[in-house]
């Protein structure tokens, strides 16, 4: 899960990572308030889980309350990049001597964690990785050793500081570590770290992505979701531990197992050409077990997207045969009852095949089709998504 950028500087300044006052505002008189709380000059920030905001007009100067407030009114309700605005966050303005850029994120194809840094921040990190790599730190280190003071004044000085410079920023970026490793995060990026004209080293702005995984351990992240910008179909799967994502075309596709779901989407992709280019509406994996609840609450799921026109069950028989996804699918459907209107094309193979296709054909429920391969299960919905 993305935080916002005030989420962020919260949960810096609670792990003890320097940070300036900043404040949130839903309407350009909170926004007043703030800035007459913080005083002096403040930044009025778009508060958007996207990048580009100032490029956009989203992050403006104020040396007043009353030109906060109309930054406020200006950005409030503003589309940037697909997301709409809306708060915002006054943040008090900084003596910037010079930028910096320091990251933690996990590295998946080293299998440890990475820690990135430059002398150069405040700019695009992507723009500089591929125009000026040799300005970039690439710093793998172990998680269960994490970065201690040798580790981060290495970093530094592999990042061009000066023995002066260290001290500072060995402090800021093990503080950073700790908020990482505390909160199971998978991105702490800050972009710029600022020093300030008195030397201090300051987290001028955050960018944190932690790991849903860890909810379990994590109580307190609960209270991050933004349900306001959550997609009702992805919230209401989550809710029912599903593994949905919601896409853009119209067959609805259900699956058991992450590999074969993803094979499912390319292969509806693929047939849905030679039908006007109808396309998947969605991933969704059920996992090993297809009982008649997790099916019935896929289903439903799906089916309320008004963009689902109709539906590939794909499922191959393992640990959990195809008998009892044959049974799941009979019974979900009964649970459903006049709710579910779509057709449903499934494909069953594996553990116990014929045993699950008989308890299809027998039940003969008129929204069910079957089908014996894949790419004929795949061409059938695209068609059906088609007429």
């Amino acid at each position: 899960m993305d935080l916002y950028e005030y989420q962020a500087r919260d949960l810096f300044e609670a792990h003890g990572v320097p940070v300036l006052a900043g404040i949130v505002a839903q309407t350009p008189e909170e926004a007043k308030a703030a800035a007459e709380k913080i005083g002096g000059v403040v930044v009025v920030k778009a508060q958007v889980k996207v990048g580009g905001r100032g490029k956009a007009g989203g992050v403006k100067l104020a040396k007043t309350p009353d030109e906060a407030y109309e930054h406020a009114q200006a950005i409030l309700g503003m589309d940037i990049k697909g997301h709409t605005v809306h708060r915002v966050m006054i943040a008090q303005g900084a003596d910037i001597a010079e930028e910096y850029y320091f990251s933690i994120l996990l590295d998946r194809a080293e299998r440890n964690y990475l820690a990135m840094c430059s002398k150069e921040g405040g700019v695009e990190i992507e723009q500089l990785a591929v125009e000026s790599p040799e300005k970039l730190v690439r710093y793998n280190f172990d998680p269960n050793n994490g970065i201690d003071a040798d580790a981060a004044a290495e970093i530094a000085r592999q990042a061009g500081f000066s023995a002066e410079e260290v001290p500072a920023l060995v402090e800021a970026f093990q503080k950073l570590w700790g908020a990482f490793a505390a909160e199971d995060a998978s991105l702490v990026e800050v972009n710029p770290l600022v020093k300030t004209g008195d030397g201090a080293i300051i987290a001028l702005d955050g960018k944190v992505t932690i790991d849903e995984n860890a909810a379990f351990r994590q109580p307190g992240h609960a209270d991050l979701v933004d349900e306001s910008a959550e997609d009702p179909l992805e919230a209401k799967a989550k809710a029912n531990d599903l593994n949905y994502v919601k896409l853009d075309g119209s067959v609805g596709i259900i699956g058991n197992g992450a590999g074969l779901v993803m094979s499912t989407l390319d292969v509806v992709a693929y047939a849905g050409e030679a039908h006007n280019g109808v396309t998947p509406a969605n991933f969704l994996d059920i996992g090993g077990g297809a009982s008649a609840e997790v099916m019935a609450n896929g289903l439903d799921v799906i089916l309320g997207d008004d963009q689902v026109k109709s539906v590939f069950v794909n499922v191959f028989g393992g640990i959990t045969s195809c008998d009892a996804v044959a049974t799941g699918i009979v019974k979900a459907l009964e649970i459903l009852g006049d709710t579910a209107t779509k057709p449903l094309v499934v494909r069953l193979d594996g553990n116990n095949v014929d045993e699950g296709r008989r308890i299809l054909q027998e039940a003969n429920h008129p929204l069910v089709i079957t089908a014996d391969t894949m790419d004929g299960g795949a061409d059938k919905a695209a068609e059906l998504a088609n007429k």
